[in-house]
C-alpha cells in the first residue's frame, strides 16, 4: 500500500470516526486544518506524508470530548495506523504531534518538537482565529452551555493547565486566554502572515461586540 493510499483511508477513517462530533471539532475542521497544513508546508522542509496524517488526525479524539483524557486521541491513531501498515517511526512522529499539537493554557512547555508539528500547530491554530475562529468559540460556547458574556467575570491570563481545561468562563473570556495569543505564537512566516490578518478581523469583532453590547450601534 502506497502513501496516497494511506492518507485516503486515513481520511475515511476520520470522516466516519468525528460524523456526530460537536460543530467546531468535527471532518470540516480536520479538512481546513489539513489544507492549511498542506499550504503552509510547500514553503517548509518537511516530510509531507507526517503532515497530512498529523493533520488528519490530529482531533481523532480531543480530550475535552473525552472527559480530559489526552491519551484517547493518540491510542487510536496509533492503532489505527498500526492497522494499515505505515511505518513505525512515522507512527511514532504523529503520536507525538497529537500529544503536544494543543494550546491547554499556554503556559505548558511543549515537550516535543519538529517543523512537521510546527506546520500542523500553525494549520490548527489558523483555524482557531479570524472568521471561523470567531464561529468556532462561539458554537463550543453554546455546546457548553456557557455565557455569552459576563463584564464582572475578567479573563485569567495565569491559568494553569488543569485551570485552563475545566474553566467555565463566558465565551468572550476565551478571545483573550487564548485566541488573541496566538499571532503572536505562530512557528512559520506563512502561518504568521495568514494570522495577522485573522488577528485584526478578531480585533474589529470585539470593538464592535462592545458598542453593540454598550448600545452604541
Amino acid at each position: 500500500m502506497d502513501t496516497k493510499q494511506q492518507i485516503e483511508l486515513t481520511k475515511t477513517f476520520v470522516k466516519k470516526t468525528l460524523e456526530n462530533a460537536e460543530g467546531g471539532h468535527d471532518w470540516f475542521h480536520i479538512l481546513r486544518v489539513y489544507n492549511n497544513a498542506k499550504g503552509i508546508a510547500e514553503n517548509e522542509d518537511v516530510d509531507s506524508f507526517v503532515v497530512a496524517l498529523g493533520a488528519l488526525l490530529h482531533d481523532i479524539a480531543d480530550s475535552k470530548f473525552h472527559s480530559g483524557d489526552e491519551t484517547v486521541g493518540p491510542k487510536k491513531a496509533r492503532e489505527f495506523l498500526f492497522g494499515i501498515n505505515v511505518d513505525s517511526a512515522v507512527i511514532e512522529h504523529v503520536v507525538n504531534i497529537i500529544e503536544n499539537i494543543s494550546f491547554k493554557g499556554g503556559n505548558t512547555v511543549q515537550k516535543f518538537k519538529s517543523p512537521e508539528l510546527d506546520v500542523i500547530q500553525d494549520a490548527d491554530r489558523l483555524d482557531a482565529i479570524g472568521a471561523i475562529g470567531i464561529a468556532r468559540t462561539f458554537n463550543y460556547g453554546g455546546f457548553k452551555n456557557r455565557k455569552i458574556f459576563d463584564p464582572s467575570i475578567q479573563p485569567n491570563l495565569n491559568m494553569s493547565k488543569e485551570e485552563y481545561k475545566a474553566s467555565k468562563a463566558p465565551t468572550i473570556n476565551h478571545f483573550y486566554e487564548k485566541l488573541l495569543l496566538l499571532k503572536d505564537r505562530m512557528n512559520t512566516k506563512t502561518g504568521k502572515r495568514i494570522a495577522t490578518s485573522r488577528h485584526k478581523f478578531m480585533e474589529q469583532f470585539l470593538d464592535q461586540f462592545y458598542n453593540e453590547w454598550d448600545g452604541n450601534k
